[in-house]
């Protein structure tokens, strides 16, 4: 009789883990759809909320678990990890795409790639939820203050440990919400810092809720006061956004910041992947398209996505490469040309600027490197010989190169996910004299084929817009090629996996925001320096209260 209670205990308590597995599973999966929802491709602000919201209050559930076999930190580092697996499987799950698709791996290889690089990558945030349940406090306000500290860490470990890969950090969902006013003064990863501890805030709201209801809490009166507050102070975080967008200026400050306008042709060649670099296929229509669309414009500044020429210089037919530049020589017109420059041995992702009376010529060398697909990692060398992608081992370019100068604009170039990390974008903000007027992506997401990732990475353009003020510009080879304006709005927008020109016009923007001044000086370090030494506090603190 005995032996039989104890095994339907046993069961039960399986049948509680998994589902409380499957309830961190699916608040993971929330997360990832967050940053675009998979019907339309817009972020969801309030979805973000609501999942890490979901996260906390499951957290805290683990302490009312009743007798365990393991610590409620063990269990929070283990459900934790669900989590932030499920969140990042479903971000990025269009790598499969890549790796399989076109890179020639096996489709199981190909899943196990993807499910092995989330699961390593969610350890950060395992280790956030395990020092959560070991020390977070017994109030409301400063155990989301805890919470969020713990998870701008995990944010900022996973966007730059290993080279970084932070796809999909959760205050990309904030583009167009509430919070997207802290953009120009904190980032994007201090918006997600106020997410995350109002998430927390409203967890615990929650929690509070669920005790008063089973008669747990304190007095009625007492509890309602108790639940009230972290309801209003996130409320409060929430409603902030319109005192700073009061103090962003008048229309008069807003206009001296204008740096006039500039008329450009973004060119999207809509180059299969498999194609585009087949000998005789995606390589000759890619050399014709383009050479037409190069010789035959009209705009002050044509603009072609990131390797629309897929061949070195020295590959390329006689005299190609020098006609185009013939043709922007003289005249009042300009081209960023997108191609991979070297010798064969030793090349590089580039962009070159051709414009009248230019010596000598301009190029941008793409700086941060993707791993696997641009650079090969130390002791990896036989993972990506199993794969197909020409052009696999570039020389990365410095930090801050220099701009491209036409009719009064400074533009930035970035290339391909190099928009991803606004602390190196922000290198180039030290002086407002010197500072871009316009910031560029030009990108091949064809890789990914037509995933939400062309959604992802335009949101990722916008926050850096918001960030810095500036308009950013995308040529792409399937999409997004947009323009966005300084408040992070798209303007103009071509069909995505269509070829075409969109033409339209920019204008330029001066002016440094707060966290152009602190990031340019600082990089990130501000916020790993308050968000441990909050964790660190609140530990010592923690562990005083135990003993």
């Amino acid at each position: 009789m005995v032996q039989g209670l104890a095994g339907t205990r046993r069961r039960r308590g399986r049948l509680k883990n998994l589902l409380r597995a499957l309830g961190f599973g699916i608040a993971g999966l929330a997360q990832a759809a967050s940053i675009a929802l998979p019907w339309n491709g817009q972020p969801a602000w309030w979805l973000q909320l609501l999942s890490l919201a979901a996260l906390v209050w499951q957290l805290d559930a683990l302490r009312h678990a009743g007798p365990a076999a393991r610590p409620a930190w063990r269990k929070g580092a283990f459900f934790g990890w669900i989590f932030a697996t499920a969140w990042l499987c479903g971000t990025f799950w269009w790598m499969f795409i890549s790796l399989h698709t076109y890179g020639g791996l096996a489709a199981p290889l190909a899943v196990a790639a993807v499910f092995v690089l989330a699961a390593l990558l969610s350890l950060y945030y395992a280790l956030a939820c395990a020092l959560y349940l070991a020390f977070a406090p017994p109030t409301p306000g400063r155990a989301a203050v805890f919470f969020a500290a713990l998870w701008t860490v995990a944010e900022l470990l996973r966007g730059h440990w290993f080279t970084g890969f932070p796809w999909g950090a959760g205050g990309y969902a904030h583009v167009s919400g509430p919070l997207a006013a802290y953009a120009p003064w904190v980032g994007v990863y201090g918006i997600g810092a106020v997410a995350a501890g109002i998430a927390a805030l409203a967890a615990r709201a929650l929690a509070r809720s669920s005790a008063a209801a089973s008669g747990l809490a304190a007095p009625p009166a007492a509890a309602a006061r108790l639940r009230a507050m972290p309801v209003a102070v996130a409320l409060l975080l929430l409603v902030l956004p319109a005192a700073f967008l009061a103090l962003r200026g008048t229309p008069a400050d807003d206009a001296a910041r204008s740096r006039g306008h500039l008329d450009v042709e973004l060119l999207q060649g809509n180059i299969p992947q498999d194609e585009k670099f087949v000998p005789g296929g995606g390589v000759a229509t890619a050399l014709r398209w383009y050479g037409e669309q190069l010789h035959g414009a009209t705009a002050s500044l044509v603009i072609t996505p990131e390797t629309a020429v897929p061949l070195l210089p020295s590959e390329l037919p006689p005299g190609y490469l020098d006609a185009i530049a013939a043709r922007y020589a003289s005249g009042e017109q300009a081209a960023i040309v997108g191609l991979p420059l070297g010798d064969g041995n030793s090349y590089s992702n580039s962009v070159i600027g051709l414009r009248p009376g230019a010596a000598p010529l301009y190029r941008y060398d793409k700086h941060h490197l993707v791993p696997f697909g641009e650079f090969i990692p130390a002791l990896f060398r036989w993972f990506t010989d199993m794969l197909n992608i020409p052009l696999g081992d570039f020389a990365s370019g410095g930090l801050a190169q220099p701009q491209f100068l036409w009719k009064g604009q400074r533009i930035a170039p970035n290339i391909c996910y190099e928009d991803l990390f606004g602390e190196e974008i922000g290198a180039n903000f030290r002086s407002e004299a010197e500072a871009p007027t316009i910031l560029l992506n030009v990108s091949n997401i064809a890789w990914f084929g037509d995933s939400i990732a062309i959604d992802q990475h335009l949101a990722i353009s916008r926050m850096r817009a918001l960030e810095f003020q500036r308009p950013m510009v995308r040529a792409t080879n399937t999409g997004a090629t947009v323009v966005i304006d300084h408040r992070g709005r798209v303007t103009d927008e071509l069909p995505r996996l269509t070829r075409g020109v969109l033409q339209a016009q920019v204008e330029g923007r001066g002016g440094l925001t707060p966290y152009a001044m602190w990031v340019s000086r600082f990089a990130l370090w501000p916020l790993w320096g308050l968000a441990l030494v909050v964790i660190v506090g609140t530990s010592l603190a923690g562990r005083r209260r135990a003993a």
